[in-house]
């Protein structure tokens, strides 16, 4: 077999490659694998030496002997990333940039000149010109490598440039309040407002306030979200970089925002006690849990209380908090009863959560160091911020559609009936009966969900649950987002993190001022929605990633210990285990296996042996034996296996 193919590099740290097989280059590079091509083909250390992970390039591919393909002859057709992180080495007299393994299976050339002053050693992201690479910045002695690691490694820009720092200034001081009212906005600021965060957060985009019950029983609930737009021009240097951002990055320790702090933490940022431009959708929630109208608005806010998640839930749950002042208790009584209402309409159609992790690392405030993990577990609070927030959105992209206006939305497909069936063999894994008949619905979902929610189990069952229903995406066109079980829904209630949200935030904008004539330009929406799904996965790496290696460096002083945990997936190099008691993940090599070999059953997800078998699912008594934190990795092998104390 021998064919020209278009795909995507993928570099293993041991030095070699994998090509990812996606396009035939004879179609332009059309989806699609071209007829008996492979799904992945090996790259040989030479032939990957000047290329990097994610690179798109075509290559021919030989079968080298049955079962097994090379690829050679690769040239490049595509190169997202634009800067390397590394320390500096010397080569034969000449200073070379030692990059992140996973990155290059090579060091890089400095151009001649551009790094005599720095010392062997020193941490450096440099950018990419040709075959060799300039310093952009030096990394500060003392830095949290693992960070630095992280961001090159997904291309996350961990630095705005200066001008675009001097244009959020410029922007944050030229906006008027008084200007803006007298333009016309809905002034607000005498409704009571609060906000509910994590203490830590800087960037706060949304507000809630509520109107008690009328005689009819309705509700009315304002979702009040920050106004960035009239700050961040479109198609301004400020817009611009926004938009290559995509998205905040929130790394256990740092957050890389997608708008300069003098935007995202100050002036944007729905701060207590002073005047916030916004955009307000009020909602009108019956007795029963129907949104029975909305109106959005341009507006003029005022936060008069920050609350705490762990104020919020204590006042749930007790019915009082030091942490949430007298005058709003009101409030958050009256939103309980709105969240409440939507649960009750949510619980009858179905679906679950799943954007969410399901191990938390907790920092040291002073040091930043890991000192514990543990499953992430939900609050009342959580969930009452959460329905109100996906009943703004839902409600915001049914009033889109209804004036036939353009916009992003989010949609989550349907499963197919080959993932139901392997979701159903999962569950009976986990000692869980699913029965879901030809088709999953969202409420068959549910009721799914119902049967392990709270039990130890749930974070693995979750976790092999969204692999099975696969992610969530942005599209030009409306459609069903299967785990909310909503026939409609997009991103609105987060502008300063998300730029999905920020162009929701224009579309409505122009409608409200009259603008009745906005046309659809399918191909600008797609081709938008396309870097916005490239942008949030590479986001969802950093995060992961970086989760990973705190969990690596934690683990380190665990060595030997034992832990219960489930399969949640099967891999080329083996195991994948979630550990019960923390919900931090582990792998087992397919050689600390006893009674091998193993063959992969990819229908079944499980490795297959003479005598045994592992499947996805299954509990698994393992040892932690080594840990790795550059690759974010904790090794682990069958209790009882040597090594394993």
């Amino acid at each position: 077999m021998h064919a020209l193919v278009r795909g995507r590099i993928s570099v293993n740290p041991r030095g070699f490659g994998f090509l990812n097989i996606e396009a035939s280059p004879e179609k332009g590079g059309a989806p699609g694998r071209p007829p008996l091509a492979p799904a992945t083909a090996f790259i040989t250390p030479p032939d990957l030496n000047p290329f990097l992970d994610g690179d798109v390039v075509d290559a021919v591919v030989v079968e080298a002997e049955p079962g097994r393909y090379g690829a050679s002859q690769l040239a490049l057709v595509h190169r997202d990333r634009a800067e390397l992180f590394g320390t500096v080495v010397t080569h034969a007299k000449r200073p070379h940039l030692r990059v992140d393994r996973l990155v290059s299976n090579t060091d890089w050339p400095f151009k001649p000149g551009a790094a005599d002053d720095l010392a062997e050693g020193t941490a450096v992201v440099a950018v990419i010109e040709g075959a060799a690479v300039v310093p952009a910045r030096v990394v500060a002695p003392g830095a949290d490598l693992g960070i630095e690691r992280c961001l090159a490694r997904n291309g996350v820009r961990a630095v705005f440039p200066g001008e675009v720092v001097e244009a959020s200034r410029a922007a944050a001081a030229a906006v008027s309040i008084e200007r803006e009212l007298a333009r016309g906005r809905r002034d607000l600021r005498e409704l009571t407002t609060v906000t509910i965060d994590a203490p830590v957060t800087t960037d706060i985009d949304d507000a809630l306030a509520v109107l008690p019950a009328g005689p009819d029983g309705a509700l009315r609930v304002f979702v009040s979200i920050a106004d960035v737009d009239a700050f961040v021009q479109e198609g301004s240097p400020l817009d611009l970089e926004a938009r290559a951002r995509g998205t905040s990055v929130y790394l256990a320790g740092r957050v890389i925002p997608m708008l300069p702090e003098s935007i995202s933490s100050e002036a944007a940022s729905l701060l207590p006690g002073v005047d916030r431009l916004a955009i307000t959708a009020e909602l009108r929630v019956d007795p029963e849990g129907g949104v029975t109208a909305v109106d959005l608005h341009e507006s003029v806010i005022r936060s008069h209380a920050r609350l705490s998640y762990d104020a919020v839930e204590e006042f749930l749950t007790t019915g009082r908090s030091a942490g949430i002042p007298e005058a709003a208790w009101p409030v958050v009584r009256w939103l309980r009863t709105a969240a409440a209402r939507l649960s009750t309409v949510r619980a009858a159609r179905g679906g679950v959560e799943l954007d969410r992790d399901e191990a938390y690392v907790t920092l040291d405030a002073e040091t930043r160091e890991p000192t514990g993990v543990s499953p992430r577990s939900d609050t009342g609070a959580h969930r009452l911020v959460e329905r109100l927030m996906v009943a703004a959105n839902e409600a915001v992209a049914s009033w889109l559609v209804a004036r036939g206006l353009p916009c992003v939305f989010r949609v989550h497909d349907e499963p197919t009936e080959e993932r139901v069936r392997a979701l159903e063999r999962f569950a009976h894994n986990f000692g869980v009966e699913a029965g879901f008949g030809p088709r999953l619905s969202p409420l068959g979902l549910a009721a799914f969900e119902a049967q392990y929610r709270g039990s130890e189990l749930a974070p693995a069952i979750r976790t092999v649950l969204g692999k099975a229903l696969g992610p969530a995406r942005y599209t030009a066109a409306g459609g069903l987002h299967f785990g909310l079980g909503a026939p409609l829904y997009l991103h609105f209630t987060s502008p300063i993190r998300r730029y999905a949200d920020l162009a929701v935030h224009r579309v409505i904008k122009g409608y409200l001022q009259g603008r009745r004539d906005q046309r659809v330009d399918a191909e600008a929406l797609a081709s938008l929605a396309h870097h916005l799904n490239a942008r949030a996965r590479s986001a969802g790496k950093a995060e992961t990633e970086r989760h990973r290696m705190l969990v690596a460096r934690l683990f380190a002083s665990r060595i030997g210990e034992e832990i219960e945990g489930n399969i949640v997936s099967i891999k080329p190099f083996g195991l994948v285990v979630q550990m019960v008691e923390s919900g931090a993940t582990g792998t087992i090599a397919l050689e600390a296996l006893p009674e091998g070999p193993y063959r992969i059953d990819a229908a079944a997800q499980a490795l297959v042996g003479a005598s045994r078998r592992y499947g996805v699912g299954e509990p698994i008594r393992a040892a932690i034996a080594s840990t790795n934190e550059e690759l974010g990795r904790v090794d682990l092998v069958p209790a009882g296996a040597r090594g394993a104390a």
